[in-house]
């Protein structure tokens, strides 16, 4: 009788833990890739509306100008302050 509550409880917490290893992903992997989506849809500018090229365009080239203005600014501080 008790071997049978054990198995039970056994039986139970492995198929709970199959469930569980379904549906979660590691934390780590699973934010970096949220943040690589997050970045790739803001750059291919996947919020204008679709049916507008000139929209989609030109949020795409401000998008990348911008950051390649923020890496040159970034550049020009640390250039000056270690000079």
């Amino acid at each position: 009788m008790p071997d049978d509550r054990h198995e039970k409880a056994a039986e139970e917490a492995r198929r709970d833990l199959e469930r569980l290893k379904d549906q979660g992903e590691v934390v780590g992997t699973s934010a970096m890739a949220r943040a690589a989506k997050k970045a790739r849809d803001h750059y291919s500018a996947s919020d204008a509306p679709e049916n507008d090229p000139a929209e989609i365009w030109g949020r795409r080239i401000a998008r990348v100008l911008s950051a390649a203005f923020a890496m040159v600014l970034i550049w020009w501080l640390v250039n000056f302050l270690l000079n």
